[in-house]
């Protein structure tokens, strides 16, 4: 179908909108490597509590989080929603900053920044010669964990969503892949590169907290919402495990890793795996995971309606 005229007359001048913005933003980066690390941090997040609310995002925050703790008042849910804006500016400055963020030693893990819970999992998955899924969600700084992977030699694809700027999109996985090279953007084809991973005896990692239009309603916070069964698919098709991860702010700057035991999926009458069953677990571990830390939450994005 041909573009409408009006379209085509727009997009240069959107084009120019997303090049200018891009530029902006990458100037701004590149100035912050010009103060302290952990001064930008404190700077950011405190300009991020007080800007957040003042955007319409902050209301989607409010009633998402509504959704999910009707149990706690609303001075509670607002102090959750602004340090979620102060984790979302923090994530978004840390970009400039992840080859000094990320001092993993794998023979020393816990010496730097980032610490490892149940290494040993990483390790496993690396010598078992076989394939496996490995779901995160947008917790801490997710970022993170495929480059974990990538220190401890284990090989992994990872599907992420590319920003809708095309210009700031570039240039994110240009970064990304310095550090962590095996990544797929998702969209078109993105499941034959996984399926493609699987099918070698590699890994995949895959985002699974998102909305998903034309996925399955299963329960997040005891009421439905539209969820991707892309990993429970995966899993039915290569019978392979699935494990997951996250990544955990803890004070000063520092983070914890932490990768599961292989999870349990319940399987049909023929001996399947469940594409719903397997749905519903991979969101209550979701679920689970957001409860214990609400702020390092992404609350700013419609997950249920």
């Amino acid at each position: 179908m041909p573009m409408p005229w009006r379209y085509r007359l727009l997009q240069p001048i959107r084009d120019f909108r997303d090049w200018l913005v891009a530029q902006i933003i990458f100037l701004a980066l590149n100035l912050l490597r010009l103060i302290p690390m952990d001064t930008a941090f404190r700077l950011f997040e405190r300009a991020a509590r007080w800007l957040g609310p003042k955007t319409g995002r902050h209301r989607i925050a409010m009633d998402n989080l509504a959704i999910a703790f009707p149990e706690k008042g609303l001075e509670e849910r607002e102090r959750i929603a602004r340090d979620s804006w102060a984790q979302i500016a923090r994530g978004i400055v840390e970009y400039s900053y992840l080859d000094r963020i990320f001092d993993l030693d794998e023979n020393n893990p816990g010496a730097g920044r980032i610490e490892v819970a149940n290494e040993e999992q990483f390790v496993k998955l690396r010598d078992d010669g076989l394939p496996a899924i490995i779901f995160t969600g947008h917790l801490g700084n997710f970022e993170l964990l495929p480059m974990a992977a990538e220190k401890f030699g284990l090989d992994l694809q990872s599907l992420f969503r590319a920003p809708n700027n095309k210009y700031a999109a570039a240039k994110i996985s240009e970064a990304r892949k310095q550090v962590a090279p095996n990544l797929v953007a998702s969209g078109k084809g993105a499941s034959f590169q996984l399926m493609s991973a699987l099918e070698r005896g590699a890994h995949v990692g895959v985002l699974v907290d998102q909305k998903f239009r034309r996925g399955i309603q299963v329960p997040f916070f005891g009421r439905n919402a539209p969820t991707n069964t892309l990993l429970a698919k995966l899993a039915r098709r290569y019978d392979c495990p699935v494990h997951g991860a996250r990544s955990i702010r803890l004070p000063n700057g520092r983070f914890r890793l932490e990768i599961t035991d292989e999870i349990v999926l319940p399987r049909t009458r023929e001996g399947e795996i469940d594409i719903r069953g397997t749905t519903e677990v991979i969101t209550r571990v979701i679920e689970s995971w957001v409860r214990e830390y609400p702020e390092q939450w992404l609350w700013i994005h419609r997950r249920w309606g």
